[in-house]
């Protein structure tokens, strides 16, 4: 019988994070609430490995759950909620935030971290090899309808967390992974980063303001 060679699967996980310049950090950050996340370093970048799921703004001041779809459509400030107002969801994907919330002065990331900006979103992207590939690298291994789990090589673990829509409806859990930057497309739309489950591409389209997506910090410079 041939002896299987155990060793092999694990140098090659190695080297492949190694040609992506990816450094698995086992420190956490913590938020307001005191929840901690992992990060991952990917390049020069440190990003959270997990979607932010706080409930405070950074000086402490609460941010408002809404759960009504009238409400959530009428909403002109911070505000989060769960995908399908379930707890259950926030364990496995955090929460999912308006732009108001992403934009208010009080600040959503932890101290010392901010939400990122498109350019800083498209580094990360060039970096796994452009928008045409780095979704395969960014999603993790299990969890994706339809068979759409990706390779997670980078360490991201991009899950597909769904978004809510500007009139309050939930859609594309375990479909989609939707993050927001911090970067303004006009006046009313706002650039974010959609890893889809069934390509490997990141997509760069942009929403209004009181659609609900995930939210990832990166640290600081």
């Amino acid at each position: 019988m041939k002896k299987t060679n155990k060793v092999l699967p694990a140098i090659l996980t190695i080297a492949m994070l190694f040609a992506f310049g990816v450094s698995k950090s086992f420190t956490q950050v913590t938020d307001k609430d005191d929840s901690t996340y992992k990060t991952i370093t990917i390049s020069k970048q440190i990003w959270m490995a997990e979607n932010l799921n706080v409930e405070h703004y950074r000086n402490g001041d609460p941010i408002p759950q809404v759960q009504d779809k009238e409400e959530w459509d009428n909403q002109t400030t911070g505000a989060w909620c769960y995908y399908e107002n379930n707890s259950g969801n926030g364990t496995t994907y955090g929460r999912l935030y308006n732009w108001y919330a992403v934009s208010d002065p009080r600040g959503l990331a932890p101290d010392g971290w901010h939400i990122p900006t498109n350019d800083e979103w498209t580094k990360l992207i060039n970096y796994l090899g452009g928008a045409e590939v780095a979704g395969e690298k960014m999603k993790t291994t299990s969890g994706w309808d339809e068979n759409g789990n990706g390779t997670n090589t980078s360490g991201f673990n991009a899950i597909p967390g769904g978004y809510r829509n500007h009139e309050g409806y939930f859609i594309n859990i375990g479909r989609n992974a939707l993050f927001w930057t911090s970067t303004e497309f006009n006046s009313t739309n706002i650039l974010f980063r959609n890893v889809i489950g069934s390509i490997p591409d990141v997509y760069n389209p942009n929403y209004t303001k009181d659609f609900g997506l995930s939210v990832r910090c990166v640290k600081d410079n």
